[in-house]
């Protein structure tokens, strides 16, 4: 399952994670609202709260920010009604992309991507020209060095996990089925492995792979998208080897 977090790998090394965490921030804060208003804020009844929660504290957001976006999600305290949204289109060199937003505005969000996606060589899809081809899965990430080989593969194994990618440099990536995300990371837990990160990703069944002047162009719009504040997560088929990839970023 390499591959599909490249983006996130190569940030890391290069230190750029932390640079992004007011970014960050505001993102887990708008997904904790809107699974405490779908859910409700129990977060040992509420599966897609207790993800998006530990995804705050893996990013260490303080524990009075987390209550306060619980209580703003039960409306308990005031707050912006968000509104999640789904964008499907195409980047340079056919790269597919899937976008998900959560947005107070949805006419200004869609207007505000759509002139990205044109500065950039890409275009706005209709609705399913691309989804088709992304399958939801679970990724947990766990820092190395605070475990060993053996010991991830036999937590992870155990827990119920689909696979262990051991070869990033500084984490061990656990994919699991989307049902089984909540429940392979609290068995995993139960054994003692320290999660950094608990998180849905699109896995896409086909690739693109674009020539160097288009990638040139469509990196230059993935970082546009990702800047954008409505954006929560930005999806692509992108297939480009890691080296090649870390010469832009």
């Amino acid at each position: 399952m390499s591959g599909h977090s490249k983006w996130s790998t190569i940030k890391r090394k290069k230190g750029k994670i932390d640079a992004q965490r007011g970014r960050i921030f505001t993102r887990l804060i708008r997904e904790i609202i809107i699974a405490a208003r779908e859910g409700g804020g129990d977060i040992e009844a509420n599966p897609r709260l207790r993800t998006a929660v530990d995804s705050a504290k893996s990013n260490n957001m303080p524990q009075d920010n987390i209550k306060r976006a619980i209580a703003r999600g039960t409306g308990e305290l005031p707050g912006t009604n968000y509104e999640a949204q789904s964008y499907e289109g195409y980047g340079p060199g056919g790269v597919a992309l899937l976008m998900e937003a959560l947005t107070d505005n949805k006419n200004r969000t869609t207007a505000e991507l759509r002139h990205i996606l044109g500065k950039h060589g890409g275009s706005m899809g209709e609705a399913g020209c691309v989804s088709w081809m992304f399958e939801s899965r679970g990724l947990i990430v766990v820092e190395k060095g605070k475990i060993g080989d053996d010991a991830i593969l036999e937590a992870a194994i155990e827990a119920g996990a689909e696979d262990v990618d051991l070869e990033q440099e500084q984490v061990y990536e656990v994919t699991t089925a989307l049902a089984e995300l909540d429940i392979v990371a609290r068995s995993m837990r139960g054994r003692g492995v320290e999660i950094e990160s608990v998180q849905v990703i699109k896995v896409p069944s086909t690739q693109s792979h674009p020539g160097e002047k288009e990638l040139e162009q469509y990196i230059r719009l993935r970082q546009a998208l990702e800047e954008q504040d409505d954006i929560q997560a930005v999806h692509d088929n992108l297939d480009v080897p890691e080296d090649v990839l870390e010469r832009y970023l």
